[in-house]
């Protein structure tokens, strides 16, 4: 039988200790005192027996891990569960020290608890522990996603309600009128007209965009901003619920396709809006080498108003670098080609109302070098017993601005944190998943590189794949359009533009 897992000093001082049977601490801590004394220095054993007990211990930097048994208990046993409960504590301490140790005393203790029940060995391996001890719940997931997402519905409505309100009340100032009271103020109140109008004005207010900071370096580790990137996560899930079957209970009901619509749309949306969309894929080698690079764009034009259903939008392309461009089967392509404009092969139709329809779509792919509009050097060398490791970013297409830039770095299991020397920007070591993430809020032509430099244990090969990922306002094809008219007038049309650039896989392997 098991009868305590403990983790002491040389000096037999406990520092965190777990009874698996009825034990009094002074118990305990004599037997952890007598502990060191017992030991013989000049023999290699694992194990220290006395007349009631026997002690099998691990040396773990200038601590012990020790484990009390009865004399009877199977030692080969218990030498495997030793193993265990060694590689359970770098999984959760930093560095094998008093102090790290003092700190995640509960961790270790819930971990230790999942390995031996009533002083026995329970059948589980690493990873278990590691799922056990998070206590990750499905239902919990479920009940925040569903939570948010009705959440972002009814601020979608609130705003669409303000809208409306304001309308009425334009409408009602065009014809002289007062303006009528709206919900439960009532239209004979001699104030209702002022009352709704300030009720509207105040809504409306809290619509209005707020003036986004010039991005400023943290001054210590923090978790990158990644824009709207926790709103996408919970629709996909709630997404992949539904598809698995979840009834998932939403207090819109059939309102709720129509405000996730109303989710997206940027501050100043337009009847009619372009959503001008680029994703990367790009694998390059560690010794330098584009392997590939593929990049997909595609315009998509929504049009919320009748009346602006019949146009024709002015594209300008400026690439050189030989993008294949396509157009929709509806398009005219003489048209586009000749003049660079997207219409219909016949003008007496109209584009689709309140849907977002593809009207152009390009495609790059290339090996050349030169293309890469942020490459990545990383160069481990092997000092000793440990790695030193530099990396460097650059680059290469000024034009763009690249945000919430994630550097992802590769670390060797099980050898405590990388010790960080120079850095721009930012860092974050995830000891569960065994990686080091570079963060920096922006790149771009006034930031166009900079460099990390961090030593850890390990082998040059142990930090590949680096991965990279960011979020751009700026498309990598300048391609844009420059102007929407109407068929039949040749008016100007007034018209918003949404620009994004994605990163789909961008690997150094």
């Amino acid at each position: 039988v098991l009868l305590a897992a403990a983790v002491c000093t040389k000096a037999g001082k406990a520092i965190v200790s777990r009874q698996f049977v009825e034990m009094t601490r002074t118990r305990i801590e004599g037997l952890l005192a007598a502990f060191p004394k017992l030991m013989n220095t000049g023999k290699q054993h694992t194990f220290v027996e006395t007349e009631s007990v026997r002690y099998v211990y691990q040396p773990m930097e200038k601590l012990y891990m020790v484990l009390i048994t009865t004399k009877n208990s199977n030692i080969l046993e218990d030498l495997e569960t030793l193993r265990l409960f060694s590689r359970v504590i770098p999984e959760y301490c930093r560095a094998l020290e008093e102090n790290e140790i003092s700190e995640h005393c509960f961790d270790l203790i819930f971990a230790f608890d999942e390995i031996v029940a009533l002083g026995y060995r329970e059948n589980v391996n690493l990873a278990q522990i590691r799922t056990f001890t998070e206590m990750d719940s499905h239902e919990e997931k479920v009940f925040r996603a569903v939570r948010e997402t009705q959440e972002r519905e009814a601020k979608a409505e609130m705003r669409r309600k303000a809208k409306e309100l304001q309308q009425a009340r334009r409408d009602a100032e065009r014809q002289g009128k007062k303006a009528p009271g709206f919900g439960g103020f009532g239209s004979s109140a001699v104030s209702g007209g002022t009352t709704a109008a300030m009720i509207t004005e105040t809504i409306i207010e809290t619509e209005k965009p707020k003036v986004a900071p010039a991005p400023a370096r943290p001054s210590g580790p923090s978790k990158a901003l990644k824009l709207g990137a926790k709103g996408k996560e919970v629709d996909n899930f709630v997404d992949k619920l539904k598809l698995e079957g979840e009834n998932i209970m939403t207090s819109v009901g059939k309102r709720s396709t129509e405000a996730a619509k109303v989710l997206a749309p940027p501050v100043n949306m337009e009847s009619v809006h372009m959503k001008i969309e680029e994703k990367i894929s790009l694998t390059c080698g560690r010794d330098g080498g584009l392997q590939n690079m593929e990049l997909h764009g595609m315009i998509m034009l929504h049009i919320s108003d009748e009346k602006f259903a019949r146009i024709r939008l002015h594209i300008e392309n400026e690439d050189k670098r030989g993008v294949q461009l396509q157009t929709h089967p509806n398009v005219d392509k003489k048209l586009f080609t000749a003049e660079s404009q997207i219409g219909l092969k016949n003008p007496e139709k109209s584009f689709p109302i309140n849907s977002d329809v593809g009207v152009l779509k390009w495609r790059l792919q290339t090996t050349e070098e030169s293309f890469i509009p942020l490459t990545i050097n990383c160069w481990p060398s092997e000092s000793g017993n440990s790695c030193d490791v530099n990396i460097e970013y650059e680059l290469q297409e000024e034009s763009l601005e690249l945000n919430d830039v994630i550097i992802t770095i590769p670390l060797p299991s099980s050898v405590g944190a990388p010790v960080i020397g120079e850095i721009d920007g930012e860092y974050r070591h995830d000891s569960r998943r065994n990686l080091l993430e570079w963060c920096l809020p922006v790149i771009d032509a006034k930031n166009k590189s900079g460099s990390l430099e961090f030593s850890i244990a390990g082998q040059p090969s142990d930090f590949f794949p680096v991965q990279v990922s960011f979020i751009s306002k700026k498309n990598y094809c300048n391609i844009q359009v420059t102007k929407v008219t109407q068929v039949d007038r040749n008016s100007p049309v007034r018209f918003s533009t949404e620009t994004t650039f994605l990163v789909d896989k961008y690997e150094i392997l």
